[in-house]
């Protein structure tokens, strides 16, 4: 049996053990950290359509194409967000297609990604989602598209552990390495590219390493106070925030011992 790993998994293991307890293995709600808008999953859906259905005999599609692959996807937003929508696709297109002599065509479009790394004699199971992903000679480009309306601020050694499991996993599934991470902000039309090298795959092999060794031996999840405290959905349970915290609620699943399995999400 397994343990399965996401980047989220491992950037909240990294920023709090004790929040990864909560959300993991007590299996408390955390649903006020996340969230999805429809119309970013409406533009998600649309881009890939237009990269997975273009036929590619022509080196570049003309602006009807976008328009077509946005009208398949507008079917639960208001009038509002179709203009919107469509505007940002707009905008998307001329800033990284109109401008190249050909639409390269992606290895993959809105893919799942599965390694596995041996630790501790645990294994556990890497998996992770992208929007898009490129084959170079030289490497792979790991595509995620954004649609925040600013450019977020993400803690460098957060995105380090999200290069280093894709670099793991695709290495492991095509024998390329992972060239790049690439954020394409769909509002703004801007992106921001992180290298990705060997030293992000050790990386996220110690804190794997460490989190093995909290699920074999020690357990007890230590809380890391800090600004993430701030908007944390367990503070009210963390005995470094509260004098005395409140007691888990009856929903919560009970104190695991060893596990044999952990689930993705």
């Amino acid at each position: 049996m397994s343990y399965a790993l996401s980047a989220a998994k491992l950037q909240t293991y990294h920023r709090c053990p004790r929040a990864y307890y909560f959300r993991y293995e007590r299996r408390l709600d955390g649903s006020s950290f996340y969230g999805s808008a429809a119309l970013g999953t409406s533009l998600h859906q649309a881009l890939a359509q237009i990269y997975q259905d273009w036929h590619y005999q022509d080196p570049v599609p003309r602006l009807d194409w976008i328009e077509y692959c946005w009208n398949q996807q507008i079917g639960d937003l208001t009038p509002n967000q179709i203009a919107e929508g469509r505007a940002i696709l707009r905008r998307y297109y001329y800033s990284f297609i109109a401008n190249q002599s050909s639409m390269r065509k992606p290895l993959a479009v809105e893919g799942r990604i599965q390694g596995s790394l041996q630790v501790e004699n645990l294994e556990f199971v890497l998996s992770g989602r992208y929007d898009r992903l490129d084959y170079y000679e030289d490497g792979l480009e790991l595509i995620d598209y954004k649609s925040a309306k600013e450019i977020e601020a993400i803690e460098p050694e957060e995105v380090d552990l999200q290069i280093g499991l894709y670099y793991l996993a695709l290495e492991q599934r095509y024998q390329r390495s992972l060239k790049q991470l690439s954020l394409l902000y769909l509002r703004t039309g801007e992106k921001v590219v992180y290298e990705a090298t060997p030293d992000h795959r050790c990386q996220v092999e110690r804190v794997i390493s460490d989190l093995a060794i909290e699920l074999r031996r020690d357990q007890r999840w230590m809380p890391y106070p800090g600004g993430q405290c701030q908007r944390c959905a367990y503070a009210r349970y963390c005995p470094a925030l509260q004098t005395n915290p409140e007691p888990l609620p009856e929903a919560a699943r009970p104190e695991p011992g060893l596990q044999l399995v952990l689930s993705l999400n």
